[in-house]
């Protein structure tokens, strides 16, 4: 795909059926396992990619069926080719003081590893800039090895995870980088 051939603007009314329709799965053949040690005066914490026995699918942590509902609540911006919507991060200057904090980022399954996962922090973290935000926070599924690399290979660090953030019970791993 050339670069050329998309554009990646506000979310607006009209692009939600389609961003709603999108597959939102990932298939994997990993998952970042998360080991907590304590003892007095010390907590260890080892973050480490485990091989599965098989592969699996992982639903996205928010239901694309609410979208329509919940996407104005934070910004969003949509990845465009044409009139057509086939991507979207959502994110937010409100969770963490600043920073711009990436919630949700969905490709349609055959745009991916093209770069428009790239392209949208990009442009959620200059939208950062913009409101004098200096870091960028992205959560991450434990069980999404794929966004986990992707993220790392954007140059964002682990900072931290919750076990108890999202409905899916999985552990929510958080990356961040200075913009």
């Amino acid at each position: 795909m050339p670069m050329a051939d998309f554009e990646i603007r506000s979310t607006v009314s009209t692009d939600l059926a389609r961003l709603s329709a999108l597959d939102h799965t990932v298939d994997t053949d990993y998952v970042w396992q998360l080991d907590l040690h304590r003892e007095a005066g010390q907590i260890d914490v080892q973050l480490r990619e485990v091989r599965l026995p098989r592969t699996i699918r992982l639903e996205h942590p928010r239901p694309a069926k609410d979208l329509p509902d919940t996407w104005h609540l934070r910004p969003m911006l949509s990845v465009m080719i044409g009139m057509e919507a086939v991507a979207y991060i959502r994110f937010s200057a409100e969770i963490v003081p600043h920073a711009v904090w990436i919630t949700d980022v969905v490709v349609g399954k055959s745009l991916r590893r093209k770069g428009l996962a790239h392209k949208l922090i990009n442009a959620a973290e200059a939208w950062g800039l913009q409101r004098g935000l200096r870091k960028a926070i992205i959560e991450v599924q434990s069980k999404n090895a794929p966004a986990v690399r992707m993220v790392q290979k954007l140059g964002f660090e682990f900072c931290g995870y919750n076990d108890q953030y999202y409905s899916t019970r999985d552990v929510a791993l958080f990356f961040a980088r200075s913009i």
